[in-house]
């Protein structure tokens, strides 16, 4: 019956990821033309694909408090996977990836399509980078990266890493930018691990897949939007770092000490 699931959820999920991706493609020929950096209609095809995908995954998700109307961006903890659908769910978001994941095959295609912006751990690229964040975000674009560097297992938050947050300090971005902390909760599925949905370590992306497709019941996802933090209110990136993952610690009931 695993198998079974498997295919009754994972053809439907695929036909709806890669029909969204080749419409999306479609219409980013007469949008970028047009409009260059404002995407005014893919973030909408992005967020009903996501919004269904989980729906036919059948893993229910619940959202607390408001996305912020303020320009800047967006930080999350990082245990998943199912982060980029959860969060692409409830609002229009542009996430900020390494570099590297540009050249994995189908998820590296979604995300070059969806408008993530990727970035070079290389201290010679910083000036780059901001150039870019600015660019993005003078655009009206909200950005969503995760400090932690890495997932965890969904039980914990992991030390934020504030590089990323120093590009919102500029003179240009400073009194305009808002960061909004935000938390996602994962409950397993009745009877198993509550680790279930965790991604992390070395772990291989294809039997983790096959294991969420063949559960006989799904969790559910909670996320809660914290109240955004004006950048203008902290005196640099590390400060600002440490309320961001304040917030966003808080937010998670269920999380456990880290082994030591």
């Amino acid at each position: 019956m695993g198998w079974v699931r498997v295919i009754l959820r994972g053809v439907p999920l695929g036909l709806l990821v890669f029909g969204g991706l080749l419409v999306l493609l479609l219409v980013r020929l007469v949008e970028r033309p047009i409009f260059r950096m404002q995407r005014p209609i893919t973030p909408v095809i992005s967020r009903n694909v996501c919004r269904w995908s989980l729906v036919l995954l059948g893993v229910r998700f619940s959202a607390r408090g408001a996305p912020m109307a303020e320009k800047g961006a967006v930080v999350a903890n990082h245990s998943s996977w199912l982060d980029i659908f959860a969060l692409h769910a409830t609002q229009d978001v542009y996430f900020v990836s390494k570099s590297e994941v540009a050249g994995w095959p189908g998820i590296g295609w979604l995300a070059r399509a969806t408008g993530t912006v990727f970035i070079r751990r290389d201290p010679k690229e910083a000036a780059k980078q901001k150039t870019i964040f600015e660019d993005r975000l003078q655009a009206g674009h909200k950005l969503l990266f995760f400090p932690e560097g890495t997932s965890s297992d969904g039980r914990q938050v992991l030390p934020f890493k504030s590089t990323l947050f120093a590009a919102f300090f500029t003179e240009e971005l400073r009194d305009i930018c808002h960061i909004q902390p935000v938390t996602l909760t994962y409950h397993a599925p009745e009877a198993e691990d509550d680790r279930f949905y965790g991604w992390w370590g070395d772990m291989e992306f294809g039997p983790h897949l096959l294991q969420t497709l063949a559960a006989p019941r799904q969790g559910r996802i909670e996320l809660e939007y914290h109240a955004p933090l004006k950048v203008a209110d902290f005196a640099q990136r590390k400060s600002l770092a440490a309320a961001s993952e304040a917030a966003v610690r808080a937010g998670l009931s269920l999380e456990a000490p880290p082994t030591p």
